[in-house]
């Protein structure tokens, strides 16, 4: 392939595609959101209501749609992740969650303010069972936010983290659904009570597609483990084959979820990014540091053993970003994987634009794919730039954090039409766009990758 970009008309035409996808998914998630309103503003009104009563049911309302919703933004449909990147989908699935929350809150909330007569329907003992159902429901949400909010903190295994969170997610949203038909304030029409059963089939497809017919794709293509790979760092690369099956294409810097001895129905699936280059595929491969309670046991997978895979996703990549001057690359710690298969790419391209690799790690010998990275700066036009909290005796290179002094000695002057690639400790993400910010590159110019998504 050339290496070579695509021609800029071509590239703006691709890009404005993704904006107004991007827009046309906004405006369908609103709409899913808002969807339930509508029962507020068309069909009879029920008795002895007034401002605060339906605004308290208003917000319940929406609050629920959001919960609902959740699903989703959570159902990985490449078409409407593909705009924003499926990183930034879920975090907006984290910051989403606690909104709906608190607008379910805020609905008992405001009934018992303006009626504190209201109170005694809070009392499980004494309560109609549907009005439990509604407690029941606000506290399993609670137990969504607490549990995924905190989980590190609350030492909380992923793998267990993502059964009950399922398993509450579900209970939140029927026992919602169930407070809402027993009281049937605003749900006595057929229209009214069609709409609530449409948005209900709806859920009830999404839960079928989630936890039965994505499996069974993935059970149908399977891969096999062709090689593992010990780096440095703690980090070890695991090469996958697809087995009776083409594989999947992808763009250099995306990333699958994938399930080692497991089977697909089993949710033990775990994102990472591929650190290979698209030009190798059938063949995927992707690094993995110890970190957590499964990426420890990494190393203990043998070559032949099954594994599914899940992809690709992520707008993480080169092939999205025109950049004629070059791009720069800055990577802390194992955030170097999807830095690694775009330079793969570009080399194996011959792309000849020069290009800025900024590495951050705690010492030298941790530093991965050290050997590659300069095997690379020969093939490509590539100033590497090591960063080192801890360097040895004899270094002569940066040390510390990415700084905008740091990052002022090593860019070009052009620094402003550059296209920057930033993936790492979202701490050092942060400390990183600041810098490039006071250098004056363009907001627009920085794409990140936020690989902690839980």
């Amino acid at each position: 392939m050339s290496g070579h970009s695509q021609p800029p008309a071509l590239l703006t035409r691709s890009q404005a595609t993704y904006v107004w996808r991007g827009v046309f998914w906004v405006c369908v998630y609103l709409g899913l959101a808002l969807a339930p309103l509508a029962v507020l503003l068309l069909g009879p009104t029920p008795p002895g209501g007034g401002f605060w009563f339906d605004l308290s049911l208003a917000l319940g309302f929406a609050g629920t749609a959001m919960i609902g919703v959740q699903f989703v933004l959570t159902a990985r449909f490449r078409r409407t992740s593909a705009p924003f990147g499926i990183d930034i989908i879920y975090y907006f699935h984290r910051y989403a969650a606690v909104v709906g929350f608190l607008l379910v809150l805020a609905h008992p909330a405001i009934l018992v303010i303006e009626n504190p007569g209201y109170v005694e329907l809070l009392n499980p003992l004494e309560a109609p069972w549907y009005m439990t159902a509604g407690l029941v429901s606000l506290a399993a949400m609670l137990a969504l936010l607490v549990t995924s909010l905190w989980r590190k903190q609350l030492r909380i295994d992923y793998d267990h983290w993502r059964i009950g969170h399922g398993i509450l997610a579900v209970a939140a949203l029927a026992l919602a659904l169930l407070h809402i038909n027993s009281i049937g304030y605003y749900v006595a029409e057929p229209w009214q009570r069609g709409l609530w059963s449409v948005i209900l089939a709806s859920w009830l497809a999404l839960l079928v597609y989630i936890r039965i017919v994505r499996p069974v794709r993935l059970l149908r293509a399977p891969y096999r483990v062709a090689e593992i790979r010990e780096e440095r760092g703690s980090s070890w690369t695991v090469a996958l084959d697809p087995v009776g099956h083409g594989g999947f294409s992808f763009e250099p810097g995306q990333f699958v979820w994938l399930s080692l001895r497991a089977s697909p129905f089993a949710l033990r699936e775990h994102p990472f990014s591929i650190s290979s280059s698209p030009e190798s595929a059938p063949r995927v491969e992707v690094t993995i540091k110890e970190l957590g309670d499964f990426t420890r046991t990494i190393k203990d997978i043998e070559p032949g053993e099954i594994g599914y895979v899940d992809g690709p996703y992520g707008a993480f990549s080169i092939d999205r970003h025109s950049a004629a001057p070059g791009y720069v690359f800055i990577a802390g710690g194992i955030g170097v994987a999807p830095m690694m298969s775009m330079l793969r790419t570009l080399a194996a391209r011959g792309d000849r634009r020069p290009h800025v690799l900024v590495c951050a790690h705690s010492c030298w010998e941790r530093v991965i794919f050290r050997e590659e990275i300069h095997a690379l700066a020969d093939k490509l036009q590539l100033h590497v730039v090591h960063a080192l909290e801890d360097p040895p005796a004899d270094w002569s290179g940066e040390v510390g954090y990415v700084t905008a002094a740091m990052l002022d000695r090593h860019l070009p002057t052009e620094r402003a039409d550059l296209e920057y690639f930033i993936c790492g400790p979202a701490p050092m993400i942060t400390k990183v766009e600041r810098a490039l910010y006071e250098l004056g590159v363009p907001v627009r110019r920085f794409h990140t990758e936020l690989f902690d998504l839980v």
